[in-house]
């Protein structure tokens, strides 16, 4: 992949915005990897997502708490789930107090394609992975968090 510079063919007011421009960037070209890594499984980002939460938590979850704990904080979790719950990833219940309050747990179905998913080849996302040390990769996890504050 070419430098930043090149990519966007543009002029940086300064270092910072080379930074958020290239973040954002890079952000979409990562997810565009991931998306063709999951596209064999038939699976979004998001769908996956809330396949690995609910094996996480093994049990009953409500819908808010997922909504909660998902990376992408926009999706329509409603939908995301009736399309996993056709794919007989996941079980879905309502609460017998209170109908609103809907619950999602992994179906035996969604454990197995997670396993699958682990044990696949995905030697281009641990090529990418390597290319970054673990010093590295704390140094920038705490610069994303500090942007966040």
């Amino acid at each position: 992949m070419a430098k930043i510079d090149d990519e966007v063919k543009t002029k940086f007011i300064n270092n910072r915005h080379r930074f958020i421009t290239n973040m954002v960037f890079t952000s979409n070209w990562f997810m565009k990897k991931f998306d063709e890594f999951l596209k064999p499984f038939q699976l979004s980002q998001q769908q996956f997502n809330i396949l690995r939460i609910l094996r996480g938590n093994g049990d009953w979850v409500t819908m808010n708490d997922i909504k909660s704990l998902m990376i992408d904080k926009f999706p329509n979790a409603t939908r995301l789930s009736d399309k996993l719950l056709e794919k007989e990833l996941i079980e879905r219940r309502r609460s017998d107090s209170d109908r609103r309050i809907v619950y999602l747990k992994i179906s035996e179905k969604g454990l197995e394609l997670l396993k699958e998913i682990d044990e696949s080849d995905n030697q281009e996302h641990l090529d990418i992975m390597n290319k970054v040390t673990e010093e590295e990769a704390k140094m920038f996890s705490d610069v994303l968090d500090r942007m966040r504050e």
